[in-house]
Order: C-alpha cells, then structure tokens, then sequence
C-alpha cells in the first residue's frame, strides 16, 4: 500500500488516494462551470451589492465555485437559472421538509396575507395550533417565535430567570441555531467557542459546560456543581452527522438533571423527523421544555417552544408584567398571525401522521440504497437513518460522540461528493452528506442517488 493509501485508509477514504479525489474533483469543477454560466453571471454581478455575492454568508459553503441560484421550487425538486431540475434531498435544510410550497400553507398563508400579517394582537389561529402542538409533543403551555434560535434563546433565559443559575450545559458539536452559549465545543476537556465562532460576548466557559453526548459520567459530574439552570438537548446531534443516542442515555440524561434541579430542553428542530411528535413523541421522552422552528411552518419563518405546567407556573410567577415587552423574550414579530395560519394549516393538512408514514418509509430505502452501494464496493463508510433523515458518514466507524464525529470528517472527499451530486442534478445538504424526506419525495428520486453514489463510488475505487 502506498503512502497515499495508507492515509486514506485512516482517513476514511479506503483504497482512495487523495490524488485520486484531486482529480476527480478538477473535472467536477469543469463540469459545474460549463453547467451554471448563468448562475454564475449572476453571482459575478451580485458581489457588488451583496456581502460575498450572497444574502447569507452560510450560502457561500455549497461545492462549486460559486452558489447555483435558484429559480422556482416546488414538491420534492427545485429548478436553477440555468434551467437545471434537482432533485431536493437539502429541504431548506429541514426549513422545507414539507416540500416546497405545500397546497394548504400557501393557500392558508394567501387568505391570512389579504386579511392582515401582523398588529400585536393574537388571531383566531392561536388556539388551535397551540392545541396541536400539545398533542404532538405533550407539554400544555406554548410561545412563539421567528426562529428555533429565539425560541431556544428564550427557553434559556427563562430557565435562568426561575432557577437562580447562571449557566447551560450543551454537548460537544451540538447545533441550536445562532445561540451565542452554545457555539461550544470541548478542547482538552475544556469548554471553548468553536472555529467560527463569531464575535462571542464572553469566554464561553462563562456561560457554557460542554459534555460529549452518550457520556453520562461526565454529565452526572458538570451537574454536580450546582449552577446549571438547564441541558439544552438535541435528542440525537445532526450537525456533525447523525450522532444517535445509546440505549438507556435519554433515561440517565432525564434523572440526572432532576436530581440537579436542572431542567431539560429538548431541540426537536432537526430531529422533527422522527415523526409527528418528533424523536420526544416517538420515544417517550419527558422535556420539561421543547424548542422546533424550521419545518412547521412550511418554510415561513416561526419557531415555538413549550413547557410542562409546573415550569409555566414559575415563568408566570417570576413575569414581571410592566417590563414584559423588553425583558429579553418575545420580538414585535413573534407570534404574528401570517406565521400561526401558516403553521397552523401545516401540521393539520401537510405533515400529518400519515405524511410521516411515508417520508419514514423513504429513509428506509434511501438507506437500504446507500448501505448496498457500501457492501458492494467494500466502502469503509457507514449510513445512519433518523426517521426519514439519513446520513452517510466517511469513516468505518460509526461514530458516538461528536468529537468522533467531527475527526472522522473528510473535507476533500466530502465536497467531492457534494459537487458529484449536484452536476448529476441530486442537492444533498451543503455541511454534509445528509438528505431529508419530503411527503413529495418518490422512490425515483431516491433510486437516481443510488445509482449516482454507485457510480462515484467506482470512480472512487478505479
């Protein structure tokens, strides 16, 4: 075996030399030119008024040497400025896993747009989504918000407000959105921002324990101390590849804070997929708080968050009602009445139970496809299925920790197979080779991946 090889191997890449992902890569970027001149010229001439040439920096990271601009979406696909269908596995990044445009939020979104978006008074919708939210994630006391960043943002602070305690505790290479305090990580056991982490407010050892997840040692140890006022979960990581939890981890994770007097949140926003209720409905879990944004919507910006009777006492106790309106929780915004119908309508008519049904039944032979094209070609790669989410990870183990996950990551290789993907019309997560479901998703779609990830991977092994 050569050295290149070799390094491969331990990388992940087994028998695939990074000369050979070079390569190959070289070619893909001459494809994607000779592909996307005219999303290219729009990019050349957005520079000059656009950060970057794009609204949000984070659409800088698709493979290429510049973003594919979009000109319609619809369902399971979306079609670029050059006139390219691609099939959807990215949703939005869960922002669309209802498909893009469903029926029912838009014409819902429509009829609310006509009759008033948002005055600060509460509309006829509020009720009844409340109520749904209720029946799928079991806590009986509701808030909205813009995004599951607020909707996390303000969970925390109000589980600071009502225990007295100072500090949160996350796992390693979680992601809850934008939160300052959890732009953590671990580095020789020690809580530190994480690369990129922009413009922080404070050391985040200040504000922020950080414990590998699956570890319940060391979390029974970081809540010994006394001072945090709540975990901030998600059930399962999905930021650095799907990370599940160990049998019997959510059991230990829910004594443990209880024993602490710290309260749990639970951050449904990506595990959603799970099913109607989420990874909490599916498994039972008992959150004394729960966070979601993205999909619930349709694609119109919300986020909520939930809490058990008893929290809701303290938080309307501790509500100092005259200052309400600048205490750090709420927005002008939130809860506004285009949000709540939009809401409203998707999870009474698009992400229904037997959606759900569905979409799952798609990850399972998303899955099955890619786990074929690994044994057939002796890839030392493994695929991880969440609900109808799944992912494929490069590395021969899978991992347990976030820390694993993240040293298992393979830059080159993985943008390589992004771009791969994207010249043969497939747009798979940017940040890694994640793919979500959609009730419009069809065994067509999934089966066109299949053969695309088969025929790289005999490229790969040549």
């Amino acid at each position: 075996m050569t050295g290149d090889e070799q390094l491969a191997v331990e990388s992940g890449r087994q028998f695939v030399g990074a000369e050979r992902v070079d390569a190959l890569m070289k070619r893909e970027l001459e494809r994607f030119g000779e592909r996307n001149p005219r999303s290219k010229a729009i990019h050349d001439s957005a520079g000059e008024a656009l950060l970057s040439g794009v609204p949000m920096n984070w659409m800088t990271r698709w493979p290429g040497q510049h973003p594919v601009f979009f000109d319609q979406a619809r369902g399971n696909s979306l079609t670029d400025v050059d006139g390219h269908r691609l099939v959807d596995f990215c949703l939005g990044d869960t922002g669309a896993m209802t498909g893009h445009s469903p029926k029912p939020t838009v014409e819902a979104a429509a009829a609310r747009l006509e009759k008033g978006i948002t005055t600060m008074l509460p509309s006829e919708d509020a009720l009844p989504l409340g109520q749904e939210m209720t029946r799928r994630f079991g806590l009986g006391h509701w808030q909205f918000s813009l995004s599951a960043t607020d909707a996390n943002r303000f969970a925390m602070r109000l589980c600071r407000e009502i225990t007295g305690r100072g500090k949160i505790l996350v796992f390693n290479h979680c992601y809850h959105g934008s939160v300052d305090e959890t732009v953590a990580t671990l580095v020789d056991g020690a809580p530190q921002g994480r690369v990129g982490n922009v413009g922080p407010p404070v050391p985040i050892a200040e504000t922020t324990r950080v414990v590998e997840f699956n570890d319940p040692e060391t979390l029974e140890r970081e809540l010994a101390h006394g001072d945090v006022a709540c975990v901030l979960a998600e059930p399962a990581l999905t930021n650095i590849g799907i990370v599940l939890p160990r049998p019997g981890f959510h059991d230990a994770l829910r004594r443990l804070t209880r024993e602490a007097g710290t309260l749990l949140v639970i951050d449904e926003t990506h595990t959603f997929c799970c099913g109607p209720g989420g990874y909490t409905g599916a498994h039972g879990l008992e959150p004394d708080l729960l966070t979601i944004g993205k999909p619930i919507a349709g694609g119109i910006p919300t986020g909520a968050y939930g809490m058990t009777d008893e929290v809701a006492g303290r938080v309307l106790d501790h509500t100092v009602w005259e200052a309400a309106d600048v205490g750090g929780v709420g927005g002008t915004l939130a809860g506004n009445a285009l949000s709540l119908a939009a809401a409203r309508a998707t999870l009474s008519e698009v992400l229904t139970d037997a959606a759900f049904e569905r979409m799952i039944s798609m990850g399972e032979r998303f899955e099955a496809g890619v786990q074929a094209v690994i044994d057939r070609h002796g890839l030392a790669w493994t695929v991880t299925r969440l609900g109808c989410r799944v992912e494929y990870m490069l590395g021969e183990s899978r991992p347990v920790t976030g820390g694993e996950a993240a040293a298992a990551f393979d830059p080159g290789l993985d943008a390589l197979l992004h771009l791969y993907m994207l010249n043969r019309g497939i747009l798979m997560t940017p940040f890694h080779m994640m793919a979500l479901m959609c009730p419009d998703t069809d065994e067509a779609d999934i089966d066109a991946h299949t053969e695309a990830l088969s025929e790289a991977a005999v490229e790969l092994l040549a």
